[in-house]
């Protein structure tokens, strides 16, 4: 199967100022999902959408196609996921030829491996490209044990009788951690967003995988988990 590998990379941050290209453990935060990419051996090109001059720079040195900048309707804080994608995937095969599949890898998830990304290739193969795959971890908060406020107090989401079970004996839950999204180009057009009903789980067990860095906070856990494996 033909994978293009899409990595998002919106200039101007607003909590981690020049987050994508800021250096964490010695490497621009974007070269970590870069080089995954490109180790993975199953990306049949690796593309930066970008509205940034400097993150294109810096995407090239480290071995993305970068085909020109985003246009400024796809940069603001509001423009989604998906129409980023479509955007890319459409110049894209207009010049270079179809695809089989948008392998979507956001930056912000540095310690998402090769062999992550190739699992969620062959998951990908092995339903002939006609089901989503998402990356999930572990849910940090069981939806037993979360609650809505009413105005008497609170109730649990999943009622009185969930609450009471062991942890042991509930149901596992997985939450989306953002690192990986791969789904068929005529699939996307078609419902222009990547979970479907029959989106295909990619389980992710190691905590370190699931750190997405959005805040000063998770940039501060990234630097920490770098730091404990070096000692």
């Amino acid at each position: 199967m033909r994978l293009l590998a899409l990595i998002p990379a919106r200039g101007g941050s607003k909590r981690v100022p020049g987050k994508n290209i800021k250096n964490l453990g010695g490497l621009p935060l974007i070269a970590w999902t870069l080089r995954a990419a490109h180790d993975s051996g199953v990306c049949g090109a690796v593309v930066v959408s970008t509205d940034d001059e400097a993150i294109a720079a810096v995407a090239r040195e480290h071995g993305a196609d970068v085909p020109g900048l985003r246009p400024a309707e796809l940069a603001s804080d509001t423009a989604g996921s998906v129409d980023v994608a479509l955007h890319a995937l459409d110049r894209y095969e207009a010049t270079r030829g179809p695809v089989d599949g948008l392998l979507l890898l956001q930056p912000t998830s540095p310690f998402r491996t090769a062999d992550t990304i190739r699992r969620g290739a062959a998951l990908f193969a092995e339903a002939h490209g006609r089901r989503p795959v998402v990356s999930v971890s572990p849910a940090p908060s069981h939806p037993a044990w979360c609650f809505r406020t009413t105005p008497d107090g609170m109730e649990p989401f999943l009622g009185w009788e969930a609450i009471n079970h062991r942890s042991q004996d509930l149901e596992p839950a997985w939450a989306l951690n953002g690192a990986l999204y791969l789904i068929s180009p005529a699939r996307l057009r078609e419902v222009r967003r990547f979970l479907t009903p029959d989106t295909l789980p990619l389980v992710m067990d190691d905590p370190r995988e699931a750190i997405d860095i959005d805040t000063p906070e998770d940039w501060a856990l990234a630097e920490a988990r770098l730091a404990s494996e070096a000692a």
